[in-house]
Parts: structure tokens; sequence; C-alpha cells
């Protein structure tokens, strides 16, 4: 479940539970029929409008869940791109031919950081992805050992600043890799698909026929379900976290 949530995009998932919400008020409604013709009305109003204001909370619960998650992954750029900006303002200070170095391969990590939040990766890339940039921090270790060595007179501002970078890296990383939890997720596809089951049966009249009220509902809680899943898809999704922090600290780095 987990898999299919965060490889299976968000519109196609938020159209198949749409497609089987509209195919359950099918059969719940053909069902309702059924049962008016033998004199037994089987749906009880109040068992769908429970069922219909759990789903309510569960699509509220879950997309403010998403887009805690979000915020939060807007958070860890922000600091992430600050302990680069710093880390660079104490490369700044190094003697040549170390400063020019170190000073390189920190924007060329700032390049690579701004074309992965830009670009949509595959959860199988994110290994490849996490490789490359422990590779540039090991560049930027020894970098940062040989100004050590050089008796350089920012020896500690220099370490806690490349330390920061890396802690604030790997808060990143792991906000980016917080989704929902796959149970909530199916809870919530399972109650939208019951909830119009039900609300069939009870629509299941000969005169009570509203086609459209019910695909216009069905529409609107795909979209909040589309939105709730797109968050959760930070890598590959079309809601994506504001690269700007990042691309202002390039732009000063070039200038």
């Amino acid at each position: 479940m987990a898999a299919i949530l965060e490889n299976v995009s968000a519109w196609l998932t938020a159209g198949i539970v749409g497609s089987l919400m509209l195919g359950g008020w099918g059969v719940g409604r053909w069902q309702g029929q059924r049962l008016k013709e033998m004199g037994n009305d089987g749906s009880a109003r109040q068992l769908t409008d429970a069922t219909v204001a759990i789903l309510g909370l569960l699509l509220a619960f879950t997309f403010s869940m998403s887009l805690t998650k979000h915020d939060q992954r807007r958070q860890m750029l922000v600091r992430h791109a600050n302990a680069i900006g710093d880390f660079y303002s104490c490369a700044s200070l190094l003697k040549d031919p170390v400063k020019t170095k170190l000073q390189g391969v920190i924007r060329e990590y700032v390049q690579t950081m701004v074309k992965l939040g830009k670009e949509a990766q595959r959860e199988k890339d994110v290994p490849e992805m996490l490789r490359k940039n422990e590779a540039m921090h090991n560049q930027m270790l020894l970098l940062v050992k040989d100004a050590v060595d050089d008796g350089t007179p920012v020896v500690v501002p220099l370490v806690n600043t490349f330390n920061d970078v890396t802690s604030s890296h790997d808060a990143r990383m792991a906000a980016v890799r917080d989704r929902l939890p796959p149970s909530i997720v199916l809870l919530l596809c399972m109650a939208a698909i019951i909830s119009m089951v039900l609300e069939g049966m009870h629509r299941g009249k000969p005169d009570e026929r509203e086609f459209m009220a019910t695909v216009g509902f069905i529409l609107l809680v795909s979209m909040s379900l589309w939105v709730t899943l797109d968050l959760n898809q930070p890598q590959q999704g079309a809601i994506r976290v504001n690269q700007e922090s990042m691309q202002r600290l390039l732009s000063s780095m070039s200038e």
C-alpha cells in the first residue's frame, strides 16, 4: 500500500476512488430499489448521515496532516538554505586555494539541491540522490580538514556551520520522506466508497434521482483526495515546496 501511495499518481488514485464511489452508488441504488420493491426499505437515513459525517472528518484529518507535513518540508528547506549560506560565508574567510575549491563545491551543491527540488523524482531514484549528496558532503569535509590543517583562525565557526549543513540536510530528507500512514489513506478510501453505497441505497427510489448532485459530490471528494495525496508526494506531485530560498542563495553566490 505504501509503494502505491508513493509511486502511483495522485490523479490516478483519486480517479479510481471516484469511479469506485460512483459504481458503489449505482450498486447501492439498485439494491435500494430492489428492497423497495420487496417492501423492505432497509436504508436508514441516520446511518447514511453518520457515514458521510465520518467521511468528512477523515478528509479533514488527512488533509490537515498532509498540509502540516508540507509546511514542515518548507521550513526544513529554509533551514537548510540558511545553514548553507552561513557555511559559504565562513568559506569566504579562508585562504586560496581552499577558499575557491570549497566555494565551488558549495555552489555545485546548491545547484544540485535546486535541481532536485524542481524536477520530479521517482522513489527508486532517492538512494542514488542521497549517494550524490553524501559524496559532496565528503568533498566539503576534506576541504574543511585542509583548512584546519593550514591553521585557519575560523576553525570553530567553519566546523560548526559545516555540521549545520549536514544535520539540516538530514532533517530535510527526513521531512521529505515523512508520509501519511497508508492505513489512514486506505480507511479514507473505504469510507468514501461505503458512504456512497449507503447513499445509493437511501436514494433507491424511482422518484428520487439526483444523479448530477451525486456526481458533483463525488467530484468534490475526489478533488479533496487528490490534493491530500498530492501533498503526500513531495518529489513528484504537482504541489511542490517553493525553492525560492535556495534560488536566492544560489543567486547571491553568483554575484
